[in-house]
């Protein structure tokens, strides 16, 4: 859900702010007062082309800020672009600099236009006027049909994944021959000077620590000597005088059971004493100075050190090399086989695949039946004479493969009786399309609602600009209605122009262009339930609210919040 919007110089805009709520989120305003620019502000944010000319005169740049609830979606293109997620939010944020350069921060962390790109189907879905149907393109037609089916790709995905696996190992294999034997020689002798050198996970550690005892055998031969004679040889040793301290306490415990504790106490540090003068003694014993073993231990330092910079930081990481390199060798020497038996695997796997992507199609098939008569009833009820259908179209050439199957999901339109069925960007205009895109969402979400699908993620907030161009009366209020059940599932923001619709807002937002300082500035505030009903009567009547507009909006308002019908009024300005 979009939760907050600023823009500060952009275009007639110097500062405004606008907090959206859940439910249906209405933007109205006179003519040329902005309500389009707000829209065109979260498209840049959706990372939509910029230019200079977007900056307010007089400003150096323009800035544009959003806040969304974070989605689980959203989280992994984050994770995916190096860019840390901050608790359930996410924010956007995009400069235009009059140099004609711009940045960009996710989470107040430097991005890029692209992050914005991958991040917009997670968060927002625009329709605005002046945009194409790039936002709604097959990715997003076939996740509203499998939304409206609750048809799950996971089958399809593992077997994908498990064709494309064995595919590429396959082609590794049958890569040029004379690349492949001169890889042969190569892996050859790198599995030949690993092998013949044998070394062992930590024994380069265990090496560098017996060499550094020879290296300082005499010190460390006279301070284990020294350190047993002051422990235990030596009259004056610690075990000597704790000897007589515990003849001493033992005499006072005779007399005074006080005294017990302590006499164990010194027993048991004798104890302690004798075990580390025989430790540090037979240390100094196995010292053995030998040159001949020091000698020995540098040179196989040295192989080891050898292969670490050929192979791997570590010795784990050479042995790991060693056997990689085995592992290709021994495929090319058994490549014939190995060719048979993945040839074998590659087969059985892409039958796999292609019983999931046919079972995958029936369901589609199924549901584009079911989608197309529901949605075609939504969009005739929406002032539109139109055929709608929903072609599945499965490419079953090995090409044509995807993790969500081999479908091609498009929706077409046919406008006027007689007319053959069309791809939507070919047929529909602006206001035709948003209401076209308005009763397709609806009908996806009844039919999600029936199946209880959610396996399906399609963005949280949809966004409609200037719906209403063409429509009026029961049309129009039956748009409202649509947006209002739309709402409910997920937030909607809407820039109309018509009463009937606007009568539905959860939230409704004044955009207000006034002159301060001899500039003109566009602002952004919510109104209260009191204000609603001022600004709905001023889209009955025009720029003069009369007392007649004013009961009517009021019993529009009534109405929409009981779901009787509207009253129908003359609409006017």
């Amino acid at each position: 859900m979009l939760l907050e919007l600023r823009a500060e110089n952009y275009a007639v805009i110097d500062h405004a702010i606008a907090g959206f709520g859940p439910g249906l989120n209405l933007l109205t305003g006179e003519t040329g007062a902005g309500k389009s620019i707000l829209v065109d502000a979260l498209a840049l944010l959706m990372g939509q082309k910029a230019s200079t000319g977007l900056i307010r005169h007089g400003a150096e740049r323009a800035v544009l800020s959003c806040v969304f609830e974070s989605t689980l979606g959203a989280e992994a293109v984050l994770e995916a672009n190096g860019i840390d997620a901050e608790g359930e939010e996410i924010i956007l944020r995009r400069e235009i600099l009059d140099s004609g350069k711009g940045r960009v921060y996710v989470n107040n962390q430097p991005a890029t236009v692209a992050v914005l790109r991958q991040l917009a189907p997670e968060l927002a879905l625009i329709h605005a006027q002046s945009e194409t149907l790039s936002g709604f393109d097959q990715a997003q037609q076939r996740g509203l049909l499998d939304r409206f089916g609750g048809i799950s790709t996971e089958a399809a995905e593992g077997a994908f994944a498990q064709w494309r696996a064995i595919q590429d190992r396959l082609a590794e294999l049958e890569r040029d021959e004379q690349d492949r034997l001169r890889l042969a020689d190569l892996w050859s002798f790198q599995a030949r000077e690993i092998g013949g050198a044998e070394p062992e996970p930590g024994e380069d550690e265990a090496l560098e620590t017996e060499k550094r005892v020879l290296v300082n055998a005499e010190k460390l031969y006279a301070a284990a000597m020294s350190a047993n004679s002051l422990l235990y040889e030596d009259s004056g040793s610690a075990e000597a005088a704790l000897r007589g301290a515990q003849k001493h306490l033992e005499e006072l415990a005779r007399y005074d059971a006080r005294f017990l504790d302590a006499a164990q106490q010194i027993a048991s540090a004798r104890a302690t004493v004798d075990d580390v003068s025989s430790t540090v003694r037979d240390y100094a014993e196995r010292i053995d100075a030998s040159p001949e073993r020091l000698a020995e231990i540098e040179d196989r330092l040295a192989v080891l050190d050898r292969l670490k910079r050929k192979y791997g930081a570590t010795l784990e990481d050479v042995i790991a090399f060693g056997e990689e390199a085995a592992r290709k060798l021994a495929e090319i020497e058994n490549r014939d086989e190995i060719l048979r038996h993945l040839r074998a695997e590659v087969d059985k796997a892409a039958e796999a695949y292609r019983r999931a992507a046919r079972a995958l199609t029936a369901e589609r098939a199924g549901a584009a039946k079911k989608l197309e008569k529901l949605a075609e009833a939504q969009i005739n009820d929406l002032a539109m004479k139109a055929r709608f259908s929903v072609a599945v179209t499965p490419n079953e050439d090995a090409g044509g493969w995807a993790p969500h199957g081999w479908d091609g999901i498009e929706c077409r339109l046919a406008t006027n009786p007689g007319e053959p069925l069309k791809p939507l960007d070919e047929i529909a205009s602006g206001g035709e399309m948003s209401r076209v895109l308005l009763a397709l969402k609806v009908s996806v979400e009844e039919g999600a609602n029936r199946t209880r699908a959610r396996r399906v993620q399609i963005p949280r907030t949809l966004v409609f600009d200037e719906i209403d161009i063409g429509i009026g009366g029961r049309a129009a209020e039956a748009v409202g209605r649509r947006l209002q059940a739309l709402s409910r599932v997920q937030q909607v923001l809407c820039v109309t122009h018509l009463p009937q619709i606007a009568a539905f807002a959860d939230q409704h937002f004044l955009i207000e262009k006034q002159e301060k300082q001899r500039r003109t500035q566009t602002s952004v505030r919510l109104l209260s339930p009191a204000e609603r009903a001022e600004e709905i009567a001023r889209m009955i009547s025009g720029a003069t609210v009369t007392e007649t507009s004013l009961r009517h909006a009021e019993q529009m308002l009534r109405a929409s919040s009981a779901g009787d019908s509207l009253p129908v009024q003359k609409v006017g300005g």
